[in-house]
């Protein structure tokens, strides 16, 4: 596409289908990488900029981000934006998480804030790009539509990202441009990373003898191409998997210690250069016992630094070796054609081990084994306006300060601007246990795009008043006791609840009354500890169930499907033996976490009482 000029941001993928955004400093230092060409190696090592980033190794030339540690890939790409948007100014805007860090929107989405907040719109609705929230500029808080909830957003300045001009290349492939390889070298850097990959490109023609005497005296032999339908497939983590055999030992050549690290004529990782001088052989020609050399190499040296080391599987056999960096022995045999078997990281463990019916019983203090909930039954016979009378206390003179739901004045009437409530706009009313002061036309308004369940929520400080529940639709909740222990929780069995919620219509107090919502993932089985602890929050789930707050009809944050059920602010761990998703064990503080997210639904000790009641 040919523009005049834009702005470069580099993106990764995450898990969940989303491109996020790299920092700006971030994406400086690829870009920089990218500009000189072949000369860098072909390789962003990103703890050189950012340290939180020191596991992580860009490949240009698969377009993979390679986490070190772990072997898994992610794809990265390089993307254009409009200078005039959001990165070209070096806005960034973020909200903040259930850790009180702050966490940058996708960029797009931080586009679509951006432009908003320059046109001096009072508040932006997300929906139109796939997401159930509302960002008020007045308040510098994000609103998810369908609970309520508010986070804080926050708008700052940063660098600007990158920018590019003339025509922009529809593949983003690398080198950038052919003239970029007669570049001098830049110093190489000292840091352990470095040290790694810059050592690997120094480590001259590895060839056996045979093949070197097939390479003619000058130009560069290409790598071969990326693995066909035939290859072998990676696994979960981004691990190539395959069987290995073992070869005789062939000698290995160095290249001379004079070497720059960095010089032009070419790398394992770099194609073939433009100037014509003698490159490097490819990595193909190597066999498998030169490779497993060359990897305990730079094992060495890593080691020597001080950097951490991971097991990987010896390649002549089962005993343990401990290459600091085990995935650059997959990058290095993957870029050959050769099969990898590095040892795996730890395992995905969603499910405990088969348990018979005989082994399942029922929970000590909890009544019954499973519930289930029904459409919502209308509440008839009281308006808006007298539930807000039990929670309201008139205000005759009011302060000289701003209602926050209209940001009018509180002297002066109310600004809302929809469906006309039955009172005056003029009224003013304190809620009598938190004390906050609205306009009573606002807060009955307000009350009329909610729930309308008899209960209300103070939109400053949350108090609620009253009894909240929910629209979660119909479905069913069993819970009982399995002779297995969790992680972190080694003297006690596990409480599993198992959660089926079947797709249907839905009802009128839904987005989108009389559409179909589908029902995904059904049933999700969720563990908590059968400790003292752990039974209270299962006693306070079964009242939010009750009160219908555990799921909601919405947009998934992780497919991007709209009318769908989605968790509703409180947090289960669906993990059973492990923790690599963060919904899973071991977490000291999770039993604390979810009891705090339940007392902010209105959901306490004393909730049981307010049932029966």
């Amino acid at each position: 596409m040919l523009l005049a000029s834009a702005v470069v941001v580099w993106e990764w993928l995450n898990e969940h289908g989303r491109w996020r955004p790299y920092s700006p400093a971030v994406s400086h230092h690829i870009e920089a990488v990218v500009r000189a060409g072949p000369r860098a190696g072909g390789s962003v090592v990103l703890g050189q900029v950012d340290s939180r980033l020191a596991p992580y190794i860009i490949d240009l030339q698969s377009m993979n981000q390679f986490r070190q540690d772990t072997g898994t890939l992610r794809p990265v790409r390089r993307n254009y934006y409009d200078p005039s948007s959001a990165p070209g100014k070096g806005v960034v805007w973020e909200w903040e998480n259930d850790n009180g860090s702050w966490t940058p929107y996708d960029m797009d989405v931080g586009i679509t804030i951006q432009h908003a907040y320059e046109k001096q719109h009072p508040w932006i609705d997300l929906t139109s790009i796939g997401f159930s929230y509302v960002i008020d500029f007045s308040t510098m808080g994000q609103i998810n539509r369908q609970t309520q909830r508010q986070r804080r957003v926050r708008r700052r300045l940063d660098l600007i990202y990158p920018m590019v001009t003339g025509t922009l290349p529809k593949a983003q492939s690398w080198p950038a441009s052919p003239g970029s390889a007669a570049s001098p070298p830049g110093p190489p850097c000292s840091c352990p990373q470095c040290v790694l990959v810059m050592s690997v490109k120094a480590a001259g023609p590895l060839q056996p003898p045979a093949a070197r005497r097939n390479v003619p005296p000058s130009g560069a032999v290409k790598l071969p191409p990326p693995p066909g339908p035939g290859a072998k497939p990676l696994d979960s983590t981004g691990t190539i998997r395959g069987p290995v055999k073992t070869a005789p030992a062939q000698p290995i050549q160095r290249q001379a210690p004079s070497t720059p690290a960095g010089a032009t004529a070419g790398s394992p990782a770099s194609p073939p250069g433009a100037n014509g001088k003698t490159g490097r052989v490819a990595l193909a020609t190597l066999n498998r016992t030169n490779l497993q050399r060359l990897a305990m190499a730079q094992s060495r040296v890593l080691i020597a630094s001080g950097v951490p080391t991971v097991p990987v599987k010896n390649l002549n056999g089962s005993s343990p070796v401990n290459p600091a960096l085990a995935g650059i022995t997959g990058i290095l045999m993957s870029a050959a054609g050769l099969p990898v078997c590095l040892t795996r990281p730890p395992k995905l463990v969603l499910h405990p081990p088969p348990v018979s019916k005989s082994e399942i019983k029922s929970i000590p203090g909890v009544s019954n084994t499973s519930r289930k909930t029904t459409k919502k039954q209308a509440k008839k016979g009281k308006t808006p306006e007298e539930v807000l009378k039990k929670y309201l206390q008139k205000v005759r003179h009011p302060p000289e300060e701003d209602c926050t739901i209209c940001m009018e004045r509180l002297t002066a009437p109310s600004g809302y601007k929809g469906p006309q409530p039955t009172v005056k706009p003029d009224l003013v009313g304190k809620l009598s246990r938190c004390g906050h002061i609205y306009h009573t036309y606002c807060l009955v308004a307000m009350y009329n795009n909610g729930n309308k369940d008899g209960s209300l929520q103070c939109p400053t400080c949350k108090t609620i008043y009253g009894v909240k529940t929910g629209t979660q639709p119909p479905g069913k909740m069993e819970y009982h006791l399995i002779p297995h222990s969790l992680p972190g929780h080694p003297d006690c069995k596990t409480i599993r609840i198992i959660y089926s919620v079947p797709p249907g219509i839905q009802g009128p107090e839904h987005p989108n009354p009389g559409k179909s919502f589908s029902a995904r993932g059904f049933p999700r089985h969720c563990y908590l500890p059968d400790s003292e602890k752990g039974r209270k929050v299962l006693k306070l789930l079964l009242v939010a169930w009750d009160r219908r707050l555990i799921f909601a009809i919405g947009t998934s944050s992780t497919t991007g499907e709209s009318d769908t059920v989605i968790w509703n602010e409180v947090h289960h761990k669906t993990e059973f033996g492990s923790n690599l998703t963060g919904h899973g064990y071991p977490d000291a503080n999770y039993l604390d976490n979810v009891l705090a997210e339940l007392a902010a639904q209105g959901i306490s000790e004393d909730s049981s009482a307010q049932e029966k009641d």
